[in-house]
Formats: structure tokens, C-alpha cells, sequence
């Protein structure tokens, strides 16, 4: 075989292999992909908070894992950069709604940037719930750029031993 053979059959590898991994990105994290929306313009100065905001990415990764248990759902989304009182969290038939604002850090604000991939502003993310959940019993905390909401199940799994009988 051709050394020119040899390469397209090696290109054509690599292009399946890439097309393969994109495809597996898109639906593992297809759903954490989640659009920030930049605060309302106001009829003030620039700030330059509001020219980082102008040039950040307008959506982020919002990777989620959500757990079920026999008495709850557990829901763990990472979203650094927060803190607890940027969230607002409802459930929402059957769905968790998960809003927030994320805000530009000052602590430098001399130079320029050469890489822009954080996202600013304010986020929602709704996640389809695998049960019924009580919304009023269920407690979120927020630790080290980690959201952790635990939902009690409305109708917790009943564990019930079945006999075997003889037939």
C-alpha cells in the first residue's frame, strides 16, 4: 500500500473518530449547556464590570448529576463563582429550577484579557425530576463552586420481601 493510501486511510480514522467524540459531547452535555443573559443596560457609565460581562461568553457548562435514592433525589450541579444568596431555586412541575446571577470577580481590574471563556450574568436550568419530589422539605447548600439540592420523595420506595412459594 501507498504511503498516500496509508495517510487517507489514517485522515479518515481521525475524522471518524472526531465526528464520534463531538457527537458524544453533544449528548452528554448537550443539557449543561446553559445561555447567560447579560444584566439590563443601564443609562449610566460604563462599568467595568459591564465590559468584562460585554466581551464574556454568553453560555457556560453547567454540569449536573442528578441521584435517586430510595428516600430522595439528589441533584449536584457545578456553578462556581457564586454564592448562596445569587441562587433562586423552585420545583416546578416535577421539574428543578435552578436560577442565578453570576457576577464578575473584581479583584484586578488593571491589564487586558487574552481569554474570555467564562460566562457572566444571569442563568436558569430546568432539570426533569425521575419522581414526584416534596418541594417544601427539600435543602440546598452551596460549597466549593457545588450546588447540592437533596428532595425528599413524595412517596419514598417501600421495600417488600416476596416469598417464593412451591408450585
Amino acid at each position: 500500500m501507498s504511503t498516500l493510501n496509508q495517510l487517507r486511510r489514517s485522515l479518515g480514522r481521525t475524522l471518524e473518530n472526531l465526528a464520534e467524540g463531538w457527537q458524544n459531547l453533544r449528548e452528554r452535555a448537550g443539557q449543561a449547556l446553559t445561555h447567560f443573559r447579560p444584566p439590563a443596560k443601564r443609562d449610566d457609565l460604563d462599568t467595568w464590570e459591564d465590559q468584562v460581562i460585554r466581551h464574556s461568553a454568553d453560555w457556560g457548562l453547567l454540569a449536573t448529576e442528578v441521584q435517586e435514592d430510595g428516600e430522595s433525589v439528589i441533584v449536584r450541579m457545578e456553578v462556581p463563582g457564586m454564592e448562596k444568596a445569587d441562587f433562586d431555586i423552585d420545583v416546578i412541575d416535577n421539574h428543578l429550577v435552578v436560577r442565578g446571577e453570576k457576577r464578575v470577580q473584581k479583584e484586578r481590574r488593571d491589564g487586558r484579557f487574552h481569554v474570555m471563556e467564562c460566562a457572566y450574568g444571569s442563568f436558569e436550568r430546568a432539570l426533569a425530576l425521575p419522581v414526584e419530589v416534596d418541594g417544601h422539605a427539600a435543602d440546598a447548600r452551596y460549597r466549593r463552586g457545588i450546588l447540592t439540592v437533596t428532595l425528599p420523595k413524595l412517596r419514598p420506595a417501600m421495600a417488600r420481601r416476596i416469598p417464593v412459594n412451591t408450585a
